[in-house]
């Protein structure tokens, strides 16, 4: 629900103290791009600093569920922000369901567009070269991305020329460099590089609904924490993200 509205510099300055707050984020990979304009907007406006570290929601999920001091976790699924919430590191009534991908086949270079669906010859247009994807069991965009091939039925005869990478970023990385010459990324991933080309889209029914949920964890005690965290939720920053290629989910 976009119930956050936009709060004037002036009034944002007055409800902090005079020394900065820093505002901790993990955040799911494929966020960088729009969630780093929204950081420095964020900044603009309150003076507070937003250090954001990012990678594949596994690994993050797992450093905070081992002690990892951050304030604010931002999950490119639910199921590892689910797990965050078994082990504890939720503040109560300070989760929500953010933004909603999808998922897209990439190219690098000029490429022919496909339709992706069961008649797709995903190992002719390979060859012996790799298709890359983020970790399949474990990082949600390959979670999503073997889900999808398999239920097109592709995944049987692609899986062996995966070439996996530790989350999404990397993994657009190999296609854009040209070590790759195909890869299974999120949409705002394909709009965020320049060195690819997005050749085809996923049925939306061929995997999970791709849902980002965020939530202010325990140990954030900053006035900043939860101003930032909702004006995740504020016209501004939605702005942004379907800007960069997100669904904003109300």
């Amino acid at each position: 629900m976009r119930f956050f509205h936009l709060i004037s510099a002036v009034m944002l300055g007055a409800a902090f103290p005079a020394d900065a707050e820093q505002v901790t984020v993990f955040a799911a990979a494929s966020l960088k791009t729009a969630l780093d304009e929204v950081a420095q907007k964020f900044t603009k406006q309150t003076g507070n600093e937003v250090v954001i570290s990012y990678a594949g929601s596994n690994a993050l999920a797992r450093q905070i569920i081992a002690g990892a001091p951050a304030d604010i976790f931002i999950s490119a699924n639910v199921a590892w922000m689910d797990e965050i919430e078994k082990a504890g590191q939720i503040q109560a009534g300070k989760r929500r369901d953010l933004l909603g991908n999808s998922l897209v086949l990439i190219a690098h270079g000029d490429a022919a567009p496909v339709e992706v669906g069961p008649e797709l010859d995903l190992p002719a247009r390979l060859g012996d070269e790799k298709l890359a994807m983020a970790l399949v069991d474990s990082v949600p965009a390959g979670q999503y991305g073997k889900a999808a091939l398999e239920s097109l039925g592709l995944w049987d005869g692609v899986s062996a020329s995966v070439a996996q990478a530790d989350n999404v970023r990397a993994a657009l990385a190999l296609v854009a460099t040209g070590e790759a010459p195909f890869g299974i990324v999120y949409a705002t991933d394909a709009k965020a590089e320049d060195a690819v080309q997005l050749i085809g889209t996923f049925p939306a029914e061929s995997y999970p609904p791709i849902v980002y949920p965020a939530a202010v964890l325990k140990e954030a005690n900053d006035a900043a924490d939860q101003v930032f965290f909702d004006m995740l939720s504020s016209p501004d920053a939605a702005a942004i993200f379907e800007q960069q290629g997100f669904t904003v989910i109300d």
